[in-house]
């Protein structure tokens, strides 16, 4: 079963590099792109959305597509930011969503996921959970068919896995408080993700069971990134966590100063890179969980990194600026500054960031 599902997410990674789907670009939640990051930043166009954009844009297929704090989900073209389509769910959304198949599927604090056509907006279906969805979707292969199930988790306790095609549920996992990230595929059949009881919940996806739960010591307000079955993750405990999800081992722990970790981390082969409230960006050892660089920047920085595949690490801060940082030695390559506060994190395809703020303005990004 442990070849089967490495050669599944590994499939999976491959088949959508030329996009960025979904939440951190593919289901181990990595933050890799096989893009190279732009050599300095030229604005290509913004879009008004007309209220906060704090959520992380998908982008496929030549669209680009984001919720905002007014309940809309929006499709633009990647070439020019011309709107094609809108969508009105009933709260604020702060979920990135997932491209699939043709279709869009996005949570809204509604307590809804929706799966729209994600090429005219029309609604296919929609799953009502019992409270807030901010968390993206994920997606895996039923290990028993060709069927594909959509994975979300809600401020209902419970992580769902949906059939994608019909919204029915197949089965769902409870947990004792809110679940705010999504779930990380690892590559021994498993969906890892954490939540406000302070507990990393790993589930086997052929049980459709958990089968072990790892304490954090504090909420986890992100998601985890995962490879083969380590899983790295920072939390409310000020500290960032190396976990060996097979065995329950804490491998190692980080502690730099004691602020608190919102953004997700991005994983290179042997590097953790993850943003701080203290203002910081950080790169840790895989090996040794100890401090490579950090980068100073003039805000918190919820904003989760992404590497590119020159070594290139895109991430906004709450100063207002997207910067754009080498992987070699933590210096500054370039910086944009938008003037209002950035949460969102980046999606970059076809050599094109696209970003988010929180005055309503989208960007994108490119090359000269």
């Amino acid at each position: 079963m442990r070849a089967c599902f490495s050669a599944l997410l590994i499939f999976h990674t491959s088949l959508l590099a030329a996009d960025w789907p979904m939440h951190r670009g593919n289901p181990s939640l990595n933050g890799r792109s096989e893009d190279a990051a732009p050599g300095e930043a030229v604005l290509r166009w913004t879009f008004k959305a007309g209220s906060p954009v704090k959520g992380s844009a998908a982008i496929a297929g030549g669209r680009v597509y984001f919720g905002d704090d007014g309940g809309i989900v929006h499709a633009l073209n990647l070439a020019d930011g011309k709107e094609s389509w809108t969508f009105k769910t009933e709260g604020p959304i702060e979920a990135t969503p997932l491209i699939l198949d043709g279709l869009c599927y996005i949570g809204s604090s509604d307590g809804k996921l929706y799966a729209l056509d994600a090429a005219t907006g029309a609604k296919k279906w929609a799953h009502e959970t019992n409270d807030k969805v901010l968390a993206g979707a994920s997606w895996v292969k039923d290990p028993a068919s060709d069927a594909k199930w959509v994975l979300v988790g809600s401020y209902d306790y419970s992580l769902y896995a949906l059939d994608a095609t019909s919204g029915k549920v197949l089965w769902k996992v409870e947990t004792e408080n809110f679940i705010n990230g999504t779930p990380a595929l690892t590559g021994d059949g498993h969906a890892v993700f954490g939540g406000c009881d302070a507990q990393l919940h790993i589930v086997s996806l052929r049980e459709h069971k958990e089968v072990r739960k790892i304490d954090a010591e504090s909420y986890i307000a992100g998601s985890v990134a995962a490879d083969g079955a380590m899983v790295y993750l920072g939390n409310e405990s000020k500290k960032v966590f190396a976990f060996d999800t097979a065995t329950g081992a804490t491998k190692w722990t980080y502690h730099d100063r004691s602020f608190s970790y919102y953004s997700s981390p991005a994983l290179s082969a042997d590097a953790v890179i993850i943003g701080s409230r203290d203002k910081r960006l950080h790169c840790i050892d895989r090996v040794k969980g100890e401090a490579r660089w950090v980068f100073a920047t003039r805000g918190d920085v919820d904003s989760s990194p992404v590497l590119c595949k020159d070594g290139g690490i895109l991430v906004g801060s709450r100063d207002g600026r997207l910067y754009c940082v080498e992987l070699a030695d933590g210096k500054q390559r370039w910086s944009y500054e938008t003037g209002a506060p950035l949460t969102a994190s980046p999606a970059i395809a076809n050599g094109t960031i696209v970003i988010g703020a929180e005055d309503g303005t989208v960007y994108c990004i490119g090359a000269k």
